[in-house]
């Protein structure tokens, strides 16, 4: 019997993973159907372009945290008290929930459990170089700077131009998390960043109730 690689191995723990999440989910995947389209008209889900493996563009999915026009023309940043997001998206973005619909990208083998996260096309050509390495591997729901930019919408508030804080500060530390995760990734690493996410999504979920 010929050994997994390690690839391998990540591969078949995010197919396992991801169908039994959507599968055992599926009655959460309903609930939050159900109330996105009570508080909003338009589509349960939004579909935006990330960039992925080896700069292959691929569609992401989300549960829609805005309205529906919005929802269609929204840009890569969110910044916090932005009146476009519903009151349901709050709480789905709140709680990362609106992030479980990726498990579909999982399951298609456009994303990993764990890896970079996404990014979208301009902010990928700014950095080709940085990102040429970074896309050497699946982007992930979740990685390193999950954790470190948890709240990354109420960090972009306190810029003047958000983008340009985005582009100038939060951008380079996400390029140089990726970078070290590429550089050391194993299964693991893997484990561990989904046990920090584990922990920081508790966390705040505990929070935002008290």
């Amino acid at each position: 019997m010929i050994p997994l690689s390690q690839e391998s191995l990540k591969r078949l723990m995010d197919l396992i993973v991801s169908m039994t999440a959507l599968i055992v989910l599926s009655p959460l995947f309903m609930a939050i159907s159900l109330r996105i389209k009570r508080d909003s008209a338009g589509p349960v889900f939004f579909k935006g372009e990330r960039m992925g493996r080896h700069g292959h563009p691929f569609s992401i999915w989300k549960f829609r945290t805005m309205d529906e026009k919005a929802g269609m023309m929204a840009a890569g940043l969110t910044i916090a008290g932005d009146r476009r997001i519903t009151p349901a998206g709050h709480f789905l973005r709140r709680t990362k929930l609106d992030e479980l619909p990726q498990l579909i990208n999982v399951l298609r083998g456009e994303m990993s459990l764990v890896g970079p996260r996404p990014e979208i096309r301009k902010y990928v050509e700014l950095f080709p170089e940085d990102f040429r390495r970074i896309l050497s591997v699946r982007p992930g729901i979740t990685d390193l700077a999950s954790i470190r930019f948890g709240n990354e919408s109420e960090q972009l508030a306190r810029f003047e131009d958000p983008e340009e804080g985005y582009v100038r500060e939060i951008l380079p530390e996400k390029i140089r998390l990726a970078h070290e995760y590429v550089s050391e990734r194993s299964l693991t690493k893997d484990l561990m960043i989904i046990g920090k996410t584990l922990l920081f999504l508790i966390g705040k979920s505990y929070i935002g109730q008290h």
